[in-house]
């Protein structure tokens, strides 16, 4: 009976690691992010469409953390961060907050982050769509694509 109490313990372990590798196989199998392409509901935009936007004074909204937003910035952009920074509710994404930035749900943004993989831009997008923002921009390729192009920044 001994044997059989050691052996529960064993089995238990052997399934976890069993567990742990299907798991992370998945997850590998899946990769790292990438962002999609378009996002039904909003224009997807490179460089020079955005240029041609803030050309036109359409407000963007930078979704990095703020340390990234303080390093390098689209000029006159907002910060809204879809990662909370509890030092400032001002710079939150949320719904109250971009309404403030843009006036209207019908008003043109441009939402960037950095590079073409970075997650944030999605989310915020989703998210304003989800809230009834109806001209939204999507510029995947985000700041660094920005400053690649020769565009200015603050």
């Amino acid at each position: 009976m001994r044997r059989a109490g050691r052996a529960w313990p064993r089995w238990i372990a052997v399934f976890g690691v069993l567990l742990a590798l299907v798991v992370g196989n998945v997850a590998a199998a899946q990769g790292p992010y990438r962002a999609p392409a378009a996002i039904p509901g909003t224009q997807t935009i490179e460089a020079s469409e955005a240029w041609a936007l803030f050309r036109a004074g359409v407000p963007f909204v930078d979704t990095r953390l703020r340390a990234d937003f303080e390093a390098g910035r689209v000029p006159e952009a907002r910060n809204l961060t879809i990662m909370r920074d509890l030092d400032d509710e001002r710079n939150r994404f949320t719904r109250e907050n971009l309404l403030e930035f843009i006036g209207e749900l019908d008003a043109p943004v441009v939402m960037y982050c950095n590079e073409r993989d970075c997650w944030r831009t999605e989310a915020a997008t989703r998210r304003a769509l989800g809230w009834g923002f109806t001209n939204l921009y999507y510029f995947p390729g985000g700041f660094p694509e920005w400053i690649r192009s020769g565009y200015p920044f603050e």
